[in-house]
């Protein structure tokens, strides 16, 4: 329940984020305009919480739906404006004004995406070193020479010191379906370069899918069952069990892994368990109760804590703030141009339907990266954050994209559309959102059942 709670909040604290960050970029832009601000407000529905502000007294509001926001401007097009504020009003401001008021809330979307991966450089973000696990027979990778224990040092020219960077480089060629020059370090140390060939790779490109075209998985060291971490008000924490205590033995059977660890607590939702724990010198008794809770659509057991990583295969990826600037901007422009073929791609049929997301799989990564740690929930940010500004790109109708669509076609046949265009092009930006929606929904109860 706890789970379930925390990834609710986390959701709702990063919807609210990014939506008052792409609100906030109509308002700025429009206050420099010199149009009258009338509301602005994160969420639709019943206002929560009104406070007015300012000379004009615009309204700043949180609604009971945060799932959008907006900000409302005098405007003569929604009612009477009195003659003596006319020049204020939006539909008074000449083309380019108005474009650029539209236009400011997806581009501040880009500049926040840029602001939070340079936090993240600049702070840090801890991952694990790209070793090579199992490699599959006669797949790119076993073509390429891979091998268990290998670690892939660089990508072309870029040095990858974790998974995140290494699949965040092979992402683009795997949709291009390409080919790429890889660095690989054997254990001994001596280092080769390779080239993995994705081209002829068959297999359809969605979630959980990327390790299995690429023909290996990434070795996972066989843990020890001893605590690397304890979650508060979980029950471990109220037994007593502390960081560093090896778990030797639980209920009179021998503990040699953290799997096995994770597979009898698992197996005991709401049961009492007896801890035989190794403490510094030391032998202790516990006694603890796990809390029960649904995983994966199946009742599990919880302790509560995290197991203990050895820092050689863990490594903090940072860098210098001047330095991670020029990073952030590329990382934002990378993700934005993949994210953009990826689309088209799915608008063509090359690339499945599946990796279409909704607000159930958004909540979920939500809450994963709020409890990985400050660096995880700002670079998912970052990415939500790109997602939304390229969405409200779409030139459809409704969405800001549509808006400048319609700005575009004003500057070139220099009058606006008629109103019988605008509701005939809402009603169908309106069934296109609905579809877009209905899939993206689709695709995260699938994933959440299975």
């Amino acid at each position: 329940m706890f789970d379930v709670l925390f990834t609710i909040i986390s959701f709702l604290v990063a919807i609210s984020v990014l939506i008052a960050i792409h609100e906030f970029g109509h308002f700025w832009v429009a206050k420099k305009a010199g149009v009258k601000i009338l509301r602005y407000s994160i969420g639709f529905g019943k206002p929560l919480w009104i406070k007015r502000f300012g000379e004009d007294q615009t309204e700043f509001v949180l609604a009971s739906l945060p799932l959008g926001g907006f900000v409302k401007m005098l405007d003569g097009r929604e009612g009477d404006v009195p003659e003596a504020e006319a020049h204020r009003a939006f539909d008074k401001q000449p083309l380019s004004k108005r474009f650029a008021i539209v236009f400011a809330g997806p581009l501040f979307n880009f500049l926040f995406a840029i602001f939070a991966y340079w936090l993240v450089f600049v702070v840090g973000i801890t991952g694990v070193k790209p070793v090579v696990g199992d490699v599959e027979p006669d797949t790119p990778a076993a073509q390429a020479g891979f091998q268990s224990g290998m670690e892939i040092i660089q990508i072309e020219n870029k040095l990858t010191p974790i998974w995140d960077v290494a699949l965040e480089t092979l992402l683009p060629v795997m949709v291009d379906h390409g080919s790429v020059k890889v660095t690989l370090a054997e254990s001994e140390g001596q280092q080769f370069e390779t080239q993995l060939n994705l081209q002829n790779t068959e297999q359809e490109l969605e979630p959980g899918n990327i390790f299995k075209i690429l023909g290996f998985t990434p070795l996972r060291p066989s843990l020890k069952p001893v605590v690397g971490g304890i979650i508060d008000e979980y029950p471990a924490q109220k037994a007593g069990l502390l960081e560093n205590d090896h778990i030797i033995m639980i209920n009179n059977e021998a503990i040699y892994s953290w799997e096995q660890l994770v597979e009898v607590v698992s197996s005991s939702p709401d049961t009492s368990l007896s801890l035989r724990v190794r403490r510094a010198e030391q032998e202790i008794d516990l006694t603890v109760h796990t809390r029960a809770d649904i995983r994966d659509g199946k009742e599990v057991g919880l302790l509560g804590i995290r197991p203990f990583i050895s820092n050689d295969n863990r490594v903090v990826y940072r860098y210098g703030a001047l330095e991670a600037i020029q990073k952030s901007l590329e990382k934002t422009w990378n993700n934005t141009t993949l994210t953009l073929k990826m689309l088209g791609k799915i608008i063509t049929g090359e690339v499945s339907i599946k990796n279409l997301s909704g607000p159930v799989n958004i909540a979920v990564y939500a809450g994963h990266s709020a409890s990985a740690g400050f660096s995880r929930f700002f670079d998912f940010l970052a990415i939500v954050s790109i997602s939304l500004g390229i969405l409200n790109l779409l030139p459809i109708p409704v969405l800001d994209g549509g808006h400048l669509m319609y700005y575009v076609i004003e500057g070139i046949k220099g009058s606006p559309v008629s109103e019988k265009t605008e509701i005939i092009g809402q009603q169908i930006g309106i069934a296109i959102l609905v579809l877009l929606m209905s899939m993206a929904l689709y695709n995260d109860l699938v994933r959440l059942l299975n």
